[in-house]
């Protein structure tokens, strides 16, 4: 196929196009760098069938493109609660201009389309685990809503676009993935916690760290992905790891694994940051044949290892 990937400097979207090319497919990747990383690509560039356009998503129908597009992969969105308070507006947009934009251009060469939401449309969750039949209990007028509320609104599109026009759509929901190519800076949990243990500075726990997350790595990520988009399944699908952990446990494995001395110093917890996350994968599981087969024990070394180099650098 020959498959544009927004967001494609990014965490997820970089892997994606790594794996993308390595089973034969051409990739047109589109990222305006707000946080994306160009190291991420950087390897990518010389390959075959890889052509990288620096571009924002919500411009993608101005873009000269020549040829097929057989799918469009839809990530490109902040992700990190930093970034909430940082780029809001910029937030909404990648959750409408860029849908808007992005759709068009699948209806156009009628391209299968996949949007990249979140775990985050269950805000506060009510039920636990998160079933995809969960509506969610989100605040639409509080500090994260910029996200929550732009990918909730993305879903809304995507789904019309479907019913009203036939384009081929499929609707992924990520839970708190991780890997290599996580920003210094990124601001999620783990990213904090290994950058941290690394530079012997405090843990900084928001709350009590009795909340819980279900962290996937990044290439069981990819993989829910690429199934998702392989399928002709619309969703929307948890591709997540049930595994839970509250946070005090994940800085304990990240102080066991660096070695740390580090303390544990205790912040207030954010307004309506999530008490529990974890995915019911049931629907993935049956309709894809998807499951995570990477534990956090395994794949945190690789995040560990892959900061140690950035620190140095």
């Amino acid at each position: 196929m020959r498959v544009m990937v927004t967001g494609a400097a990014g965490l997820i979207g970089s892997h994606l196009c790594e794996s993308l090319i390595a089973r034969g497919d051409e990739v047109v990747a589109v990222d305006n760098f707000l946080t994306g990383q160009r190291a991420n690509v950087d390897s990518l560039l010389e390959s075959d069938g890889f052509t990288f356009l620096e571009s924002d998503a919500a411009h993608v129908g101005a873009l000269d493109l020549p040829g097929p597009i057989d799918a469009i992969c839809q990530l490109a969105s902040a992700a990190s609660p930093t970034d909430f308070s940082k780029i809001p507006v910029e937030i909404l947009k990648a959750g409408s201009e860029a849908i808007f934009a992005t759709l068009e251009l699948a209806q156009r060469h009628d391209a299968r389309y996949l949007l990249a939401s979140t775990s985050e449309v269950y805000g506060e969750p009510l039920v636990h685990p998160q079933t995809e039949e969960y509506w969610g209990n989100v605040n639409p007028i509080g500090p994260r809503a910029c996200y929550d509320e732009s990918k909730r609104f993305a879903e809304a599109a995507v789904s019309t676009y479907a019913r009203s026009f036939g384009v081929d759509t499929g609707i992924v929901r990520i839970f708190n993935t991780y890997g290599p190519r996580m920003r210094v800076n990124d601001g999620r949990v783990v990213s904090n916690f290994v950058v941290q243990a690394l530079r012997e500075e405090p843990l900084t726990i928001q709350g009590d760290g009795s909340q819980s997350r279900s962290f996937c790595y990044v290439t069981d990520q990819v993989a829910g992905l690429m199934a998702l988009l392989d399928s002709d399944e619309p969703g929307p699908f948890n591709i997540g790891n049930p595994d839970e952990f509250t946070i005090l446990e994940l800085a304990e494995i990240v102080m066991e694994l660096t070695g740390s001395t580090s303390p544990i110093e205790y912040l207030p917890l954010p307004q309506d940051d999530p008490t529990q996350r974890r995915p019911d994968i049931s629907r993935a599981s049956a309709s894809l044949g998807w499951s995570p087969s990477v534990s956090l024990r395994d794949g945190l070394p690789h995040v560990v290892e892959y900061f140690k180099r950035a620190l140095h650098a």
